[in-house]
């Protein structure tokens, strides 16, 4: 499997130099590609090619921002117009307005708007809403109206409170008030990528304040299928979480079911394997009932302690007495995201927020 930093390939500088040379003939591409790779290039992570490349074409661009910005919107403008679509490693076409462009407001959010359509620059827009605040986030707005799908999505990801990966954005986590208006501008929009942005930026917003996502649950409530589904997205956090609020607007009480018989297939599991349980759950009522399936794996941390991740099964109406057998396996396999201690880990059934069976297994 390809690592995330291979995007940054021979074939990809060379292909970079080239549309560069379209707009700038004297665009030395072959001195570009020899100081990409003149560097320790095989040992630097994603994020590390990034600002190496963007810091390196820096060096073969007019020291004039407004010169440098104007070949990048160009060449942008072209790969559109021949049908290319813009792959991870232009990212750093936003990350050079980022770091080249934060004093020159106008002529970078002009460019953001453009090169969005090709790569997305919800990060690189980022250090501009903390440096100019509202004047930034009236540019949001604006964009909240754009007819481009891909800008409008910038409007919402680009100010996410917690967006993954990306700078923080403190005074928006502490009162994201000001995030309100572009998220109801977005909330019937066209187009789903869009939608889910809108519901992930919620999400975000719900971890911090819970009330204000509960607010806007009831007043967006049956207003479209679209906004109802925004809703139930942006709500995962809090219903993980067994947010009483959450739970009792999606009608899911703690009563008349039961869990019985929870058993783990495979007590001890392999770093690389996966444990498998199973249990039973009865809904207790003569009449449907809603119930939301969800288990609780207690990983441990490399201090001994053990800390739980909550992963959903299933919601759906449970007909009157309707009794079912859930069979679930859990991955262990290696990944770059989670590094796993051997010990005893917990598996915990979760049924409309309350937490109720728990066994054990052993990872090895």
């Amino acid at each position: 499997m390809s690592l995330i930093k291979d995007v940054y390939s021979t074939s990809f500088y060379q292909q970079l130099a080239d549309q560069f040379n379209v707009v700038k003939p004297d665009f030395d591409g072959k001195q570009f590609i020899k100081r990409i790779f003149s560097t320790n290039f095989n040992d630097l992570e994603w994020k590390e090619r990034t600002k190496h490349s963007t810091q390196t074409l820096h060096e073969f661009m007019p020291p004039d921002f407004e010169e440098a910005v104007e070949l990048i919107n160009q060449v942008v403008k072209n790969a559109i117009a021949a049908g290319y679509s813009g792959g991870l490693e232009y990212i750093i076409f936003p990350d050079y307005i980022e770091t080249y462009g934060i004093d020159h407001f106008e002529l970078a959010v002009q460019s953001f708007e453009l090169v969005t359509t090709f790569i997305t620059c919800e990060f690189a827009v980022r250090p501009f809403i903390i440096k100019y605040k509202e004047r930034m986030i009236a540019v949001m707005e604006k964009w909240a109206e754009s007819p481009h799908a891909a800008v409008r999505r910038l409007a919402s990801e680009g100010i996410r409170p917690r967006l993954p990966w990306a700078m923080a954005i403190p005074f928006l986590k502490q009162d994201p008030t000001p995030i309100l208006p572009i998220l109801n501008l977005l909330k019937n929009d066209v187009s789903e990528s869009v939608r889910k942005s809108v519901a992930n930026n919620l999400n975000d917003i719900s971890k911090d304040h819970p009330v204000i996502l509960l607010d806007i649950a009831r007043h967006w409530k049956g207003i479209s299928r679209d906004t109802d589904a925004i809703i139930k997205h942006a709500s995962r956090t809090l219903l993980k979480r067994g947010h009483p609020d959450i739970l009792h607007y999606y009608g899911l009480d703690g009563a008349d079911f039961n869990i019985t018989d929870l058993y783990i297939e495979t007590p001890v599991v392999k770093i690389g394997g996966q444990v498998s349980f199973s249990f039973q759950i009865e809904n207790t009522r003569p009449h449907p009932k809603a119930l939301r399936l969800e288990y609780g794996l207690y990983y441990q941390k490399s201090n001994g302690l053990l800390s739980r991740k909550v992963f959903k099964i299933s919601e759906r109406i449970y007909q009157g007495s309707e009794i079912n057998r859930i069979l679930r396996k859990q991955s262990f396999k290696v990944i770059t995201t989670r590094k796993f201690y051997t010990g005893r880990h917990k598996i915990s059934i979760i049924v409309n927020g309350q937490e109720t069976l728990m066994t054990d297994f052993e990872l090895i």
